[in-house]
Parts: structure tokens; sequence; C-alpha cells
């Protein structure tokens, strides 16, 4: 089998204007003063970490490695030293899943080198701090495309492995996980692991889902998927309530590569659970006669101004005057109603303008200032997903906080120890939180949290600000909890690794 030059270095990825992430001032220096043989330990100066929801902050010192040598020295020393370790990629995690306010933060963006491609398998080798733009990037001019991607393309593959992402197809792919073929683990202990269905098992179904609290993804094999077309086709469908959206999603998913559900979460009565769906499907070989040349980059890459005038960079300026739940009533209302005028019309889209909607206006989040966001995701069975969502939807209008943006999506299950997937579908639904509203929204999603357990439901961490201790044992099979407490002192024996999230759901 031809296999292509291995690649050793790859052009660095453009710089994520939706990160809140600082580069150190002397990252060089960080990684000499940590292997100073020396109790007290000297460290970088502290920073700002901050979640990507603004919900939350450490100041922490940052340590940025390159090599897996690096990596290795620092999990060494901070066995030696009782230090605790967080794992960070890209910042996307919505919540305090990356940060770690009782010790260091070791960002691994900079490990971030494709090392090899077989085009005849599709199979694609990275360090675990490469991008989903990166592999995108990488594929598309290839005639590949990344299997699973999340709605925003800076996410690293460490981060997205820890937390098991999933897409716009979950019901049809399954999540990242299923689509690694091997990695390479170092162990908190310090052993370098390689894992794959087969061989360390146990490792690789855990690490997976693992939350970064077993150790740190090396190297990553992912099995690209071929494509043959540039762009896709989509049809946008109006939905007037909750059943018409989840008719329209059993009826429509089998022939369906992607399906995606916005709900305009003020509608009420008989329009509630009203809002749009965008249908994509992948155009066979030769439907596209632009192929492959609109696989290049300059053909494929989001726009960087509005209209070909306005710097997206500065839109989230003409959203704010709308932040504000009767400015965003009035913009959900008005992006229904405009529905209707495409609704059953398809057109052609391309990959990246149809998969990343969130890298869309950068800095969008910004117009919750100068308070914050969070994302309360749930997901439910099939058989109670619906009325678990009308309970939801009508809970929030009673105690008048509703989800400014929310995004509906099918699923199917997945065979790694704390997924949060299953036989049903899920709800997105950012809030807006102000330090006068905390206490309301944080005791708004305890509320929910109970209609979400009473049906059955699961929650998803990458998303996950407010979940509080004893949940995740009242959703996961104890059997599931046991066996990553296990592998946890297997593979962690000293507890290095910890998170705020970690601590906030299973130490506190």
């Amino acid at each position: 089998m031809a296999k292509a030059v291995k690649k050793k270095k790859t052009t660095s990825p453009k710089k994520n204007t939706n990160s809140s992430k600082k580069k150190s001032p002397s990252p060089k220096t960080s990684l000499k003063t940590l292997n100073v043989p020396n109790p007290k330990i000297s460290l970088p100066h502290p920073e700002k970490v901050e979640a990507w929801g603004m919900n939350s902050h450490s100041l922490s010192p940052v340590l940025r490695p390159k090599t897996i040598q690096e990596i290795s020295d620092i999990f060494q020393n901070a066995n030696s030293h009782s230090l605790k370790i967080g794992l960070r990629g890209g910042g996307c995690s919505y919540g305090d899943a990356s940060i770690n306010s009782d010790g260091i933060v070791l960002d691994l963006s900079d490990y971030n080198k494709i090392i090899d491609f077989d085009p005849a398998t599709g199979k694609l080798k990275a360090e675990s701090g490469v991008t989903i733009k990166q592999l995108w990037e990488y594929g598309i001019e290839r005639g590949f495309w990344p299997p699973v991607v999340s709605g925003t393309m800076y996410p690293t593959l460490g981060g997205a492995l820890s937390m098991n992402i999933h897409g716009k197809n979950n019901y049809a792919v399954g999540s990242i996980g299923e689509h690694i073929t091997e990695f390479t683990f170092l162990t908190a202990a310090g052993k370098i692991l390689k894992c794959s269905p087969k061989l360390n098992s146990d490792l690789y179904y855990s690490a997976i889902s693992g939350l970064g609290m077993l150790g740190c993804f090396l190297e990553v094999t992912i099995k690209m998927k071929p494509i043959h077309a540039g762009k896709m086709k989509v049809w946008p469908v109006v939905t007037r309530n909750f059943q018409e959206m989840f008719d329209y999603f059993e009826k429509e998913y089998k022939n369906s590569d992607y399906l995606v559900g916005w709900v305009d979460a003020f509608g009420s009565g008989k329009g509630l659970g009203r809002g749009l769906i965008h249908k994509s499907v992948h155009l066979e070989k030769g439907e596209d006669e632009d192929f492959p040349e609109n696989c290049k980059l300059e053909n494929q890459n989001l726009p960087t101004r509005f209209l070909g005038i306005v710097p997206k960079s500065w839109m989230w300026l003409f959203m704010k005057p709308f932040s504000f739940p009767l400015g965003m009533k009035f913009v959900n209302f008005g992006k229904y109603l405009s529905g209707f005028l495409s609704n059953n019309k398809p057109y052609m889209q391309g990959h990246a303008e149809y998969a990343f909607l969130l890298d869309y206006v950068p800095n969008w989040k910004y117009i919750y200032k100068p308070g914050y966001m969070i994302q309360y995701q749930v997901f439910l069975p099939k058989e109670t997903a619906m009325s678990a969502m009308e309970e939801i939807f009508k809970h929030c209008h009673k105690r008048k906080i509703v989800s400014w943006l929310a995004v509906f999506k099918k699923h199917k299950p997945d065979p790694f120890l704390l997924t949060h997937s299953l036989d049903g579908f899920s709800m997105a639904m950012d809030f807006p939180v102000k330090k006068s509203t905390r206490e309301k929204v944080w005791a708004l999603t305890y509320e929910l949290d109970e209609i979400v357990l009473r049906n059955k439901g699961k929650f998803y961490f990458a998303k996950d600000a407010t979940m509080r201790p004893g949940i995740a044992q009242r959703f996961f099979p104890e059997k599931n909890l046991k066996q990553f407490h296990t592998l946890k002192k297997k593979y962690d024996p000293n507890s290095i690794l910890q998170t705020d999230l970690y601590k906030r759901v299973f130490l506190s």
C-alpha cells in the first residue's frame, strides 16, 4: 500500500479569535524551571485561564510543551512534588473542564503537528494538540473530511477525545471516539501505552470520554471520511412545534448525512418547540462539476466579512443591542418567520460553512457581557425526549429564564465508559447570566436536572458549568463509575490530574 511522505511539520493554524487564552510571557523558561530537582519548584507567573463561556476562571501557571519528552518531564515532576495538573487544549469547553484553580494548567495547543497520512485508507496520524481546523484544512484538498466535527473548528484532538465530542451526524456515525483506530497515551503515572479497541482496550474505552483524568493523549490516528464534492445539498425545513420537529427527524434521519434543528425557545402554546431544521446530504462522485477546484481552501474558508464589507469580528457589536430577553425574543421570532421564505428549497453549501456555525461570528459570546453564559445540554432517550423537552421549556417560561439559543440533535449510543450519548435526542440551551441572576439560573438548572433524571436522561461534561456533586452518580451506571475510579487509581495513583470540573462533580 502506497503511503504519502511523512510530514513532520504543518503550517501553523491561524489564531482562534474566539479563544480567550493568553500566551505566557516566557513559555520557554517554564519547562526548565519545572525541572529543577527541588521541592520548592519555580513556575511561570500565573495567568488568567477562562472557561469559553466566561463563567469561571483561574489564575494558574500555564505550561505549553511541544514534545512528548517535555510532557513526560512535567508529569514526572508533578508526581515527585505532589503538583496538580489540569489538561487544556483549545479551551472550547463552556465550563470549567480545562481549568485548575489549585495547580498547573498544561496547555497542549503547541503540540500540534500532523505526522502522517495514508490516502489509500484515509488514516491520519497527528499530535493531540492538532485542531479540527487543521484536520479539515489538511484533508479537504486531498478529498477527505473529519468524520465527526463540533460546531466550532477550534477544539484539539486530545480535548475532543477527552470529551468524546459528537456532531450533527451522531445518529449515523457515532462520536469521534468510534473513528480513532489507535493512540499512544501517557498515563499520569508516567507510562506510555499504545491503545486500540484490541490493545489496552480498558484504557482505550475509558480515556476516550475520561475528562483528561487518566493521562494525556499523545499521537492519535483518526480515520478521515472521503468526500467527492466541495459542497453539500442542504434543505431548510420549518417546523411549527416539537411534534413536527421530532416527526421530521424520525422520518428523514436514514436519508440524511447531517441533521440539526434550531429551536425558538420563546415559543409557547401551539408553538412550543417551533424552529428550523437543516438537513444535509453529501454529493455522490461526479455530481459536483466544480470538484476538486471548490475544495481549495480559499473556496472553503469562512468569509471574514459580512456582505463583503463589515469585518465579522465586529458583528457581535451589532448583535449587542438585542442582548436582553425582549430583544432576543424578537430575534428568535424573526429567525423563525424568515425560515418560511426558504422552506423546503434546497441549496448548495460548503462543508466548513455548514459545519462550523459557531465560528460564523467571531466572539459572538461577547453579547453576554458584562455578564457571561452557560450552556445546559441534556440527552434524553427517545421514549421520553419530547415530553421531557416540553416540560423543560415550560419550566423555563415559568421561571422567566428562557434560552437565547437552543439546538436539537439526534443520537445513538456509543461504547465509551463515561459517555453522554444514548438512543435519543439532545437539546443544548444557552442561558445569559449576570451577577444578579446567577443564583436564579443555577437554581433553574437544578430543577431541570430533576426533570432530566426522572426521564432517564444524561448530561455532557464539555458543556457543563452547574452540575452538583451526586448528580453523575444518578445518571451513570454504578459499574461504569466503579471502573472509572479503579482506573484512576491504577493510572493516576498520586491523583495529579485534576480540574475544577472533576473536583466539583466527583470529589466534592
